[in-house]
């Protein structure tokens, strides 16, 4: 394992952990529980930290505690493109395959919960739970991923912020500030820069910047020091992405 993994590595303890039911763990319990919980291990990363690079031999896998991964690939003339975010409880890395075929990078702080490699697969060959489960998991990421090709190929400006802040919404641990008339409101911090969102919306920054702005004058948002997002209503937000 890299010597950038090994630092700040803690046990873990899987009866403690706030998202096992969501995560691929949520399939395990008893004697199968604690297998995995032998070679699990905790790593945090600091916002803007490389967790491993695009071509790596990457000897771990791992779920996300909590924070936002950014996944990327380089272009040839070294422009980046972010293909894709991770949140709580998504899976990291893939099962089989040791070279990574994109990097990643923690948005923001981020705690990852890591299994070696090879222990891993041998629990997935043992386990058809837990093999069930990412498998159920990737084709989540699949549908995920011809969603947001839909996005990026048809859906208008507007659009595509909309519903790139539905995501977020919808994916990080927000803050409730509903009335008794709008219970639907909400408040989030965004992970991504203005330069982040628009590689990843593939616009440019002017664009997102603008978008984000008619979206604040027709009430649909508000925005507090360019990251803190309000949602009076989400549905109403929900429509203006084009759902």
């Amino acid at each position: 394992m890299p010597a950038s993994v090994v630092r700040n590595l803690i046990p873990l303890q899987c009866n403690h952990c706030a998202i096992r039911h969501r995560a691929i763990c949520g399939a395990l319990n008893g004697d199968n529980l604690t297998r995995i919980n032998d070679i699990a291990r905790q790593k945090t990363y600091r916002a803007g930290e490389t967790i491993f690079f695009e071509n790596d031999d990457v000897d771990y896998l791992g779920n996300v505690l909590s924070g936002v991964v950014k996944l990327g690939k380089l272009l040839p003339d070294g422009r980046q493109q972010i293909v894709g975010l991770q949140f709580a409880s998504d899976f990291l890395g893939r099962a089989f395959k040791g070279n990574a075929n994109c990097h990643a990078e923690a948005a923001t702080d981020v705690e990852l919960c890591i299994f070696p490699r090879k222990p891993f697969e041998t629990l997935l060959n043992d386990i058809h739970d837990l093999e069930d489960r990412l498998f159920a998991n990737t084709l989540d990421e699949l549908d995920a991923a011809r969603d947001w090709l839909l996005l990026l190929g048809r859906q208008s400006a507007r659009e595509k912020v909309a519903k790139f802040l539905m995501m977020i919404a919808r994916r990080i641990p927000n803050i409730g500030c509903g009335t008794e008339d709008d219970t639907d409101a909400i408040r989030f911090d965004l992970p991504l820069s203005r330069a982040d969102m628009a590689d990843f919306l593939g616009l440019t920054i002017e664009t997102v910047s603008r978008q984000i702005t008619r979206l604040k004058t027709d009430g649909l948002i508000d925005v507090e020091q360019n990251r803190t997002i309000t949602v009076p209503s989400v549905s109403r937000l929900e429509a203006a992405s084009g759902q």
